[in-house]
């Protein structure tokens, strides 16, 4: 009688495992910037309504928080990305990885 721990796993439940870890990875990073979104949005209409009908006395101050929510968000999809890529899931931290220069490329062009 054949150990369990000898038998291998069929291809395609191993591609279905990584098909939903994929969906998953993607369902949560779409998530986290829906509220990055959400905040900047929210901080933009609080701007909108400050100081009106008076002139600017300077320039506006430096805005760090697209900055600092884009990082954070490349930083979280990045270190995800390293993980899968660690734990042996290649495509998914590759997916994983692009997303995180496409956030962190954000997080500079808000920084210039």
């Amino acid at each position: 009688m054949p150990e369990d721990a000898d038998k291998q796993p069929a291809a395609g439940t191993d591609a279905l495992t990584a098909g939903c870890l994929l969906l998953l990875v993607l369902v949560a990073d779409a998530a986290a910037g829906f509220l990055v979104v959400l905040l900047l949005a929210v901080r933009g209409l609080g701007r909108m309504d400050a100081g009106a009908g008076q002139p600017p006395a300077g320039p506006p101050p430096t805005d760090w928080a697209p900055l600092l929510c884009f990082g954070a968000l490349a930083l979280a999809v990045g270190v995800t990305g390293v993980l899968l890529l660690r734990l042996g899931h290649p495509f998914i931290g590759a997916v994983q990885m692009v997303l995180c220069v496409f956030f962190a490329g954000h997080a500079l062009g808000a920084w210039a």
